[in-house]
């Protein structure tokens, strides 16, 4: 066994430590070697690592830190070390999201999903930009126990069940570092239409010219209610009916728009009925994916004018809704002439924070909503709908949104990982003298090199 002070120890720990996250961890395993003639044994099999050029930048770091070392030689070593990596590092910008490793060691992230999810997501452009960071997408075998595999980084998952849960449940006990995406709890609050779209009632938004809000909507549990005219006379027709449970179903995507109370027949409570809001037949899907927001238009239904709604009666389905329009601009080719370049877009700072406020009341990192305009208020705006885990190979550029995504929990999980070797940054800064803060700002950046403002380190 190799023993801690051997030096074949200390250069797997370097190896270990020399990412762009951990540099500073790295150049602590170094301090002890205070002889610049000695550098060379180990800068070689560190230089045949990935990222040359992060790690010749550490090395130019190492250099300044042993002139930095050597003209204050009464301060304690480590303070300085650590004082010092803090300091230099801030001059190193992030080049990418790639996450750089040892040989040894890459990011894995395991993935559950059905069939049919699985051959949607899980293209070979997302495998192959994922692989190109750092980061392998590995299958989790449903036929065997969460526990017995790994290890994984992050596991991503859209399964239901109580064995599912229990399973993610003992799995985050062993690995308290792994990060699971997502939250089962949070995901089963989209799984009920009226919980959905509760949080957005909720949000605190701040807009100058837009606001946002959702359609009037009631919960049908019943045939009786659903007949009681006076229960839901809020509500005028037409009126979209929507199966209550939302779990991804096929009966949980039978939707129809009600014209009158001779189509409420045909439905089966319990349901959540929803204004109709004409939007000129647009939609706008936000796709989320952590803190990346990105907004689409989409065709819809077409609006309903109130002459045509006299001649409607009972009801229709969805894919029947295309018989609402005339008969020279009936389905498909209604649909090809309408022209969304002409449609604007939202603002996007103002869909950028309902996104972000929808993703702190849900808990969720992967999800969608549906916003339509209200034609009435040019400026008002519709939660429709709001959906876990969508169909992001739909998304232009997915592949580049998730495997960022990835980077980032890998980066996470290794950063909670290296906490464990107890070195307090913050506390070491506040510990060390201000005027050694002064040295070692003029000294880190010597050799042309100019310090940036995005610092590696968040200390």
């Amino acid at each position: 066994m190799v023993k801690h002070g051997h030096p074949t120890y200390r250069l797997g720990r370097i190896k270990e430590y020399a990412t762009c996250t951990h540099f500073s961890l790295a150049l602590v395993a170094l301090s002890d070697l205070t002889n610049p003639s000695t550098i060379s044994i180990y800068t070689t099999p560190l230089l045949s690592l990935p990222h040359y050029h992060s790690l010749s930048i550490f090395f130019l770091c190492f250099k300044n830190f042993l002139r930095f070392k050597k003209q204050i030689p009464q301060i304690k070593k480590n303070h300085i070390s650590e004082l010092n990596a803090i300091k230099i590092f801030q001059f190193h910008p992030r080049k990418s999201q790639s996450i750089p490793m040892a040989d040894d060691r890459r990011g894995v992230v395991g993935y559950a999903l059905l069939p049919k999810k699985q051959q949607s997501f899980i293209q070979d452009s997302l495998l192959s930009l994922c692989k190109s960071k750092g980061v392998d997408l590995v299958k989790i075998d449903q036929d065997r126990l969460l526990t017995d595999q790994g290890p994984f980084d992050c596991v991503l998952h859209k399964l239901y069940g109580e064995h599912w849960r229990k399973q993610l449940e003992e799995f985050q006990i062993q690995n308290p570092h792994s990060t699971i995406i997502d939250s089962p709890a949070s995901i089963e609050r989209l799984h009920n239409r009226i919980s959905m779209l509760q949080v957005v009632s909720e949000l605190k938004i701040e807009s100058e010219t837009d606001t946002f809000g959702i359609p009037k909507q009631i919960v049908i549990y019943d045939k009786e209610t659903l007949f009681d005219r006076q229960s839901w006379e809020f509500l005028k027709y037409p009126v979209i009916a929507k199966p209550l449970i939302a779990d991804g179903s096929a009966k949980s995507h039978k939707m129809a728009l009600v014209f009158n109370h001779e189509g409420l027949n045909k439905l089966k409570p319990p349901i959540v009925l929803q204004e109709f809001v004409n939007h000129g037949g647009v939609i706008f899907k936000v796709y989320v994916v952590g803190e990346f927001v990105k907004c689409v238009k989409r065709k819809s239904l077409p609006d309903v004018s109130e002459e045509k709604l006299k001649s409607l009666e009972g009801s229709l389905s969805f894919s029947q809704v295309s018989n609402l329009t005339s008969d020279e601009r009936n389905g498909d080719k209604y649909y090809k002439l309408m022209d969304l370049e002409d449609t604007e877009l939202p603002p996007q700072s103002f869909i950028t924070d309902i996104a972000r406020g929808l993703r702190r009341g849900l808990k969720l990192n992967l999800f969608n909503f549906d916003v339509i305009r209200d034609a009435r208020i040019g400026n008002r705006y519709l939660v429709i709908d709001i959906n876990y885990f969508p169909g992001y190979a739909k998304m232009p550029g997915y592949e580049t949104a998730l495997t960022d995504f990835f980077c980032d929990l890998v980066g996470k999980s290794w950063s909670e990982e290296k906490e464990k070797d107890g070195i307090d940054k913050r506390q070491l800064v506040c510990n060390c003298d201000v005027e050694v803060r002064k040295i070692v700002s003029n000294t880190c950046c010597s050799d042309g090199e100019e310090q940036e403002k995005s610092p590696i380190l968040q200390v």
